[in-house]
């Protein structure tokens, strides 16, 4: 059984959730359209070491000096994984790829204030924090599953069916996060009024604004139902353990959350006060979402049958 110590389960329970805040800080800068408060200089903001104080430079000015912070907290992780665990091939690639998507996304984030970038580009940003935040997360799980010793107790095989379609899912899912960030950034949200239909209709007018979140709605509702296949066939699989199948059940509920968190989107388009922490729910919802799909993604594999 490997060891890890109290320590090292704190230091990457704070790596993770700063890492959540930093994805959540730059979705709020984008709905707040707060990415130019500070000019195009960086790191500083408008030249100065502290901005103006105006909303704008604020949020723009905090999302990186929470990035920048959190960038050095995975740095640590990295070098205590390294120290610690390098025998370890699963601990060392979560770490590696943290440390990696950390530093791709803010130099993403920098050249955007240097050179504004197409909404195509931008909405990548959102999906390498994603990857970043996932990986710490993954770190976290594993730390709690040597905690229990849980990795020795399941040898039993799982079908190799079963792995592929999670993986099928876990690639589809980042497609159809990436479509909602390009619609964030796009300013796009407003295509549809009203759900499920969208204006009205069961099928809309394929064009614009309003053909862009109609295939969101539908990629998500297929998400939905691949998800409920993936969680009915892992709880009934003989061989799958009690970890996997609570991993399942977990990845079902929040699936089902996130569908209901985008319609409450919808409702608050209207009102961009409150739009504005229901956009931030659906970004916490799906940002869990995903990690919990790698983590059965990477469990699947490495139990398949060979």
């Amino acid at each position: 059984m490997v060891l890890v110590s109290k320590r090292f389960r704190v230091l990457i329970i704070v790596a993770c959730i700063g890492m959540l805040i930093v994805l959540l800080a730059g979705a709020l800068v984008t709905n707040t359209d707060s990415g130019r408060g500070c000019g195009d200089d960086w790191p500083l903001c408008h030249g100065k070491f502290i901005p103006a104080y105006t909303l704008e430079s604020m949020l723009e000015y905090s999302h990186r000096v929470v990035s920048a912070i959190v960038g050095f907290l995975v740095l640590a992780v990295f070098v205590i994984t390294m120290t610690k665990h390098r025998r370890e091939g699963e601990p060392v690639f979560y770490a590696s790829s943290a440390l990696f998507f950390t530093i791709l996304q803010a130099l993403l984030g920098a050249a955007a204030v240097k050179w504004p970038q197409s909404p195509p580009v931008m909405a990548l940003h959102f999906g390498f924090s994603l990857l970043a935040f996932a990986s710490t997360m993954l770190l976290v799980i594993w730390a709690y599953r040597m905690k229990r010793g849980s990795a020795v107790a399941h040898r039993a095989e799982l079908p190799g069916s079963l792995y592929k379609l999670t993986w099928g899912i876990f690639g589809y899912i980042y497609v159809v996060v990436y479509i909602g960030a390009y619609i964030r950034h796009t300013k796009s949200a407003g295509g549809c009024s009203g759900w499920p239909l969208c204006n009205g209709e069961l099928v809309p007018e394929l064009s614009g604004a309003t053909g862009l979140v109609f295939v969101h709605r539908v990629a998500a509702l297929i998400i939905f139902l691949l998800i409920a296949v993936l969680a009915y066939r892992i709880y009934r699989e003989p061989a799958a353990h009690d970890g996997l199948k609570r991993t399942a059940v977990w990845t079902f509920g929040l699936v089902l959350t996130q569908v209901l968190s985008g319609a409450l989107v919808t409702a608050t388009l209207g009102y961009d006060q409150v739009y504005i922490f229901t956009s931030l729910l659906h970004n916490v919802i799906i940002s869990i979402l995903f990690a919990l799909l790698a983590e059965l993604a990477i469990r699947t594999w490495k139990l398949r049958r060979r």
